[in-house]
């Protein structure tokens, strides 16, 4: 556990080697499919346009933990030795924000690494596109080589070198998709669903609880728990992020970690406002007050834009003929119901 900042310099940084391995996502099955949603927005004393969050009616897995910069460290040294589509932000490791990582080198033959005390908090300064590639690389198999259609740009999302606000917002799952960034609903389910069968229910706050949570890093966790900004912040320089799943009794219904503060996080809406079109971010941050945790609130981004207080993520969905066995097995239940 990390209880205190410390104070690091460059030179003194221990740096991860840039050696490939296979990244390890940890899923959690959510069930229940059919279950119903609730509103969320500021028509139910949020924030961001009112719409009905949290109902799906298939079983997926998503990732207990936001994808870390350590993993996200094994995805650019498989791909981005060029990095034509901006996988990596210099800020990354230039802010004081950023999640430590470094690249070496020249573009054709850039290699990544990771300070040490960075490798298991959640990667940042990360847009909506580099999550979508991140997706489609462990859809594909995790391959190295070329940011191409067989790498980095198809597979769960066509992306095919988009990179503007514009072309990214016209981007769509595709039917035969496997890892993806979470929908909305998909993301709400997992976090705020009671877990209590094909219902309507669900917490205020991702720790499963309708009191707001407490900021303190103590060890071991009290539960209901999280890392946001409360007279001051969990942790503060260098590293702002907590490791993912440090509060480890302060988990969701269905067992995922941090999906309340330490960073926003991208989901898939497409959200108008403003007469302007924006991708859904969900959770809070290390720099958020307790409101943005709450059920809720609905915050959005432009899908190029990077920042310190945004990482993501990753889902796992059922191919169509396993949603459509679902479907049927749902119906056969609800027909045996009303006999």
């Amino acid at each position: 556990m990390q209880n205190a900042a410390r104070c690091v310099t460059v030179t003194a940084l221990l740096l991860t080697a840039a050696a490939a391995q296979a990244v390890n996502m940890e899923l959690v099955t959510v069930g229940n499919p059919g279950n119903a949603g609730e509103w969320s927005g500021e028509g139910v004393g949020g924030f961001g346009p009112d719409r009905i969050c949290g109902a799906v009616d298939y079983v997926y897995n998503i990732a207990g933990s936001e994808v870390t910069a350590g993993q996200y460290v094994e995805f650019l040294n498989a791909v981005a030795a060029t990095d034509p589509y901006g996988l990596y932000s210099t800020s990354m490791w230039s802010s004081p924000y950023g999640c430590m990582i470094q690249r070496s080198g020249s573009a054709g033959s850039y290699t990544y690494s990771v300070a040490a005390d960075w490798a298991d908090r959640p990667v940042n300064y990360v847009g909506w596109g580099d999550a979508a590639r991140f997706a489609n690389w462990l859809t594909n198999g995790q391959p190295s080589g070329l940011q191409t259609l067989a790498t980095t740009e198809d597979g769960s999302y066509f992306l095919n070198g988009a990179t503007s606000n514009e072309d990214l917002m016209a981007v769509t799952r595709e039917p035969d998709a496997s890892y993806v960034i979470p929908s909305e609903d998909e993301w709400y389910k997992a976090a705020y669903h009671k877990n209590d069968g094909i219902t309507g229910n669900y917490w205020d706050y991702p720790a499963a609880t309708d009191a707001p949570p407490s900021n303190q890093l103590i060890d071991p966790d009290p539960g209901n728990n999280a890392n946001f900004y409360q007279l001051g912040p969990t942790i503060g320089s260098p590293y702002y992020r907590t490791e993912v799943g440090e509060f480890e009794e302060s988990e969701s219904p269905y067992g995922t970690f941090d999906q309340g503060g330490n960073v926003w996080e991208w989901n898939e809406a497409a959200i108008l406002t403003d007469n302007n079109w924006f991708r859904g971010v969900r959770g809070g941050a290390f720099s958020s007050r307790v409101g943005s945790l709450h059920a809720a609130g609905r915050t959005y981004d432009g899908p190029n834009n990077d920042a310190a207080s945004i990482g993501f993520r990753i889902a796992q969905v059922p191919e169509p003929a396993a949603i459509a066995w679902w479907a049927f097995a749902s119906l056969v239940i609800l027909h045996r119901r009303k006999r």
